[in-house]
């Protein structure tokens, strides 16, 4: 057998022929796909983290050969795959113009459901399983979580602690975890939790990201953990590590500490405890009153808002690890030639043209450090610069990266480049052997006057043989 592919219900198998590997509808009449597959070989033909739905590999494990074996006769019958996600290709960065960028949803996918297609990405909703962690990475809200939507958490976090502080509750710690081991664990746990601790409960534990964090820490909880089953798979916990690490450098450019923000790892009964006996209290945070939104750029700024107009040692920005959501760009002045080719890639409108000359702006609070913008530069001009500016004012305002006054037509005198592009342009055809005398002169002109100098000098070629000839 040459491989596997597909998913519950159409799974695909590949058999080694002389020619190559065919699938088994050549050889089997009739039986194109098979609705379930008990791989026997160690490793398995289909090796992402995630296994998908009706695919069984014990790997010679007889515990798992023995459950494969007591669960595939009972699969049978009609099954619903349920929608885990939305996707709003406008809002996606992964790429322009044949240029690849975002990838962030593809590295943290478990299940090798989401795929590059050209411009975007296609989620094939028979191999997602909902774990969540694309919607977390994806760092301008085109991939969001179907159920729970990101309004309802926030409605339902903001509701639990103001219930929780009218009936006289202090210094709540909110908890999430997910539906099946996590909360297990807090079943068997319910007696010896501190009465401070808040469940929340989510269907997967990658699905809860910055966005949810720092609205509940906004919302009056000084300590927010998250409970990370050791089943979860290692894209997943790595995407809730980098999503932790940005989110502690924002909280740390505030004076608060990263430790309101932690990882219990551990599904020990006794260490759960311990962990939760050690949560310190280093602050109160005075609850906001923003509603629950379903946009989570918005819902971050405005958490953080919140928190930095109570900061107890605010600085004006903070350096974020490289991968974070939120940033500047660094424009090398000298190689920018203002040809605009970023403007026309940026997906979240960050960089802009102006309409009264070559002009290069930025819009900070748009950048989603896609990156986008340095790959298509042609001069290398354009460097993210992954960061968080806390002054609202100054990251909704366009500043300017670059300016310079236009290249006006050395015949009409009208503005139609930049000095730089020109520059750029004529120091790299000076040599070539079309672009000498008149035609490097070309190069100076707007499109009208070269054409037009063009048929003159034909027209000129034309008299001139016509006189030769004795006409």
């Amino acid at each position: 057998m040459a491989g596997i592919c597909g998913y519950l219900g159409r799974f695909g198998i590949l058999l080694a022929g002389p020619n190559g590997p065919v699938g088994l509808g050549a050889v089997a009449a009739g039986r194109r796909w098979v609705d379930l597959v008990l791989d026997l070989a160690t490793p398995g033909f289909i090796s992402s983290a995630l296994l998908p739905v009706g695919y069984y590999v014990p790997a010679h494990d007889p515990t798992e050969l023995a459950r494969a074996l007591a669960e595939i006769p009972d699969l049978v019958g009609r099954f619903e795959r349920p929608k885990f996600f939305d996707y709003d290709p406008e809002l996606c960065a992964h790429g322009r113009s044949g240029i690849k960028a975002c990838t962030r949803c593809l590295d943290a996918c478990p299940a090798a459901a989401i795929s590059s297609r050209g411009e975007r990405v296609e989620i094939d909703p028979n191999l997602c399983q909902g774990e969540g962690s694309c919607a977390t990475a994806c760092p301008t809200g085109a991939i969001t979580y179907a159920y729970p939507r990101l309004s309802d958490t926030l409605e339902k976090l903001r509701a639990g602690l103001r219930a929780y502080r009218e009936a006289g509750g202090g210094r709540p710690v909110i908890l999430f975890h997910d539906a099946a081991a996590g909360r297990a664990a807090l079943t068997r746990l319910a007696p010896r939790l501190p009465g401070q601790v808040i469940p929340m409960q989510h269907e997967e534990i990658g699905s809860v990201g910055m966005d949810t964090w720092l609205a509940a820490i906004a919302y009056g909880a000084p300590q927010v953990l998250l409970l990370v089953p050791p089943a979860v798979a290692s894209s997943v916990v790595a995407e809730l590590e980098a999503q932790l690490a940005a989110a502690g450098d924002i909280l740390a450019g505030m004076g608060y500490p990263r430790e309101v923000l932690r990882l219990v790892r551990n599904l020990d009964d006794d260490q759960i405890i311990k962990d939760l006996d050690a949560t310190e209290f280093r602050f109160t945070p005075h609850p906001a009153a923003f509603a629950g939104l379903g946009e989570k750029r918005t819902v971050i700024r405005l958490a953080v808002d919140h928190l930095f107009r109570e900061a107890p040692a605010p600085r004006p920005l903070v350096s974020l690890p490289t991968g974070a959501p939120f940033g500047d760009v660094l424009l090398d002045e000298k190689r920018c030639t203002l040809c605009m080719a970023c403007v026309s890639q940026c997906p979240g409108k960050a960089l802009l043209a102006s309409d009264t000359g070559p002009e290069l702006r930025f819009v900070e609070e748009n950048c989603v450090q896609c990156a986008l913008c340095a790959r298509s530069c042609l001069e290398n001009a354009i460097t993210p610069t992954p960061r968080y500016l806390y002054d609202r004012e100054a990251g909704r305002r366009a500043r300017v990266l670059k300016s310079e006054a236009p290249f006006c037509c050395i015949r009409c005198g009208k503005p139609f480049a930049t000095h730089g592009v020109i520059g750029r342009m004529t120091a790299r055809l000076v040599g070539h052997a079309v672009f000498q005398g008149e035609g490097l002169s070309r190069l100076r002109m707007c499109a009208e006057c070269r054409i037009e100098t063009m048929f003159e000098q034909e027209d000129g070629q034309v008299t001139a043989a016509r006189r030769t000839l004795g006409e």
